[in-house]
């Protein structure tokens, strides 16, 4: 049953919803994600000044793509080409390009109607801008019951099972020890609260990608000669003009944006419950800021797994075989057996920052219901018991129950950004009004948005740091 909703899920649903919003908004948006993505990190930088006691635009960034940087990146690529052919790679950056749109609506909207804590952070998200920007509060408590069940628990566990087997079958660690280290120190980061989650986020991200980008960088200078070639083979793979691939379209298709939508999150629902955290002066920055991550996710990491595999010459037409074993083989051969190694220590890097990205998420989505202190250490403690829990078990079951909660979860959020997105449209309108007003930091009036349900602690009438909100500059100064 569970592999029947899946199927119809992520096989014909989802690809419809996904891809056909991502071609209206940047259609309806005149191209947004190509028209400020020169400026992109002149926005990134301008917006990335943290005030204290808040995550900076630049955290806010590293948290999203520590979530969608993951175990897809290096194993599901060549999943989706080993069963669709180099042209599945296209189709991955055309569902990217389409992608960065519908992440910037739904981060932006978040941004829009985020809401401030008693202790002056934010809390936001599709919850938020389901509740306050449609009114319904039902579509709201369904969301976060998803968004809860699918990050908090689930996926914590499937994360916690493919880090133990990984390390089990790499450098044979006992399933347990694994489970037991990783859990005393997911407890040391996630008792930290979410400034200690963006803190090691700052620095195992940038490291993380970097790290695999260069190495793929490295692959390419050593066979810059084969790329061309290459480049090619995936765009004539893609609409049947390479021979060996001619009938293959279809498949291409199928799993090159069945792979990109899992890859890059967008239009899922989780990457706006992190962009809604961040400090900036206008929501449609951050929007801008955000789909920066889907060109990191898979215009850069997944491209250069893809370049890895098909410069090795590892896989041929009709190769069978696993995901992360075709990427591991390729590495070791084109620079040695330390190439295995390499890749391993990436997933292991990978896995984990996805699963401190997700006992986030599952946060957020407790804290629409409650945020008694109490409750939200039970959920801590309970995360903490699932990942030792998860170490060791056969997930093969909870993992397909995720995937149904998280194919639903897509579909509520893609439903609350359809209805709203003339909200997102006339934000970017004033976004966009302000810069060719000339404005270097545009900052939103609340007064233009007065009939929305808006905090007032978070913007006030003329756009600048609510009185309301506590500020501790002066403090910070006197220590």
């Amino acid at each position: 049953m569970l592999d029947l909703l899946n199927d119809l899920l992520w096989s014909k649903v989802l690809i419809v919803a996904l891809v056909g919003l991502g071609l209206f908004f940047t259609l309806r948006s005149s191209l947004v994600q190509l028209r400020y993505f020169g400026d992109m990190f002149k926005i990134f930088a301008s917006a990335s000044v943290r005030k204290e006691g808040q995550l900076s635009s630049f955290q806010a960034l590293m948290l999203s793509v520590a979530g969608r940087v993951g175990a897809g990146n290096i194993a599901g690529v060549a999943v989706a080409i080993m069963l669709g052919g180099p042209g599945a790679v296209f189709w991955m950056w055309v569902v990217a390009l389409l992608g960065m749109a519908t992440s910037y609506f739904e981060c932006s909207l978040a941004q829009l109607y985020k809401r401030r804590n008693a202790d002056g952070t934010y809390r936001g998200g599709p919850a938020y801008y389901i509740q306050h920007g449609l009114g319904q509060r039902w579509m709201a408590v369904l969301f976060s019951v998803l968004l809860l069940a699918t990050f908090g628990f689930g996926f914590n566990a499937v994360q916690s099972f493919t880090l133990a087997s990984s390390m089990h079958d790499a450098f044979g660690v006992p399933t347990l020890a694994t489970g037991v280290v990783l859990a005393v120190v997911m407890a040391a980061i996630i008792f930290g609260g979410i400034k200690r989650i963006a803190s090691m986020a700052d620095v195992l991200v940038p490291v993380m990608a970097l790290s695999y980008i260069g190495m793929a960088l490295f692959v390419i200078a050593t066979n810059i000669g084969e790329v061309p070639a290459t480049l090619a083979l995936i765009v004539k793979s893609a609409f049947g003009l390479e021979e060996a691939f001619a009938g293959s379209v279809g498949a291409a298709i199928v799993m090159g944006v069945k792979r990109g939508l899992f890859s890059n999150e967008a239009g899922l629902g989780s990457a706006p419950n992190v962009a809604a955290v961040a400090e900036v002066p206008h929501p449609a920055a951050q929007g801008i800021v955000q789909s920066l991550s889907v060109f990191i996710d898979t215009l850069l990491i997944c491209t250069s797994t893809a370049l890895i595999i098909l410069l090795s010459g590892v896989y041929q037409p009709g190769t069978e075989m696993a995901g992360v074993v075709m990427t591991q083989t390729a590495l070791a051969a084109l620079v040695g057996e330390w190439g295995r190694i390499f890749v391993s220590l990436a997933l292991l890097l990978f896995v984990f920052t996805t699963l401190v990205y997700n006992y986030y998420l599952g946060e957020n989505a407790l804290g629409f219901f409650s945020q008694k202190p109490a409750l939200v250490k039970a959920y801590r403690a309970l995360v903490i018991a699932l990942v030792l829990w998860g170490s060791v078990q056969d997930l093969s079951t909870v993992f397909a129950f995720a995937d149904v909660t998280m194919g639903l979860l897509a579909l509520v959020n893609l439903i609350a950004i359809a209805l709203l997105y003339k909200t997102g449209l006339r934000l970017m309108r004033d976004y966009d009004a302000q810069i060719h007003a000339g404005t270097e930091q545009p900052v939103l009036d609340r007064r233009q948005f007065a009939d929305l349900d808006l905090d007032p602690d978070v913007w006030n009438q003329h756009g600048e740091r609510s009185a309301a909100a506590p500020d501790h500059s002066a403090s910070h100064r006197r220590g």
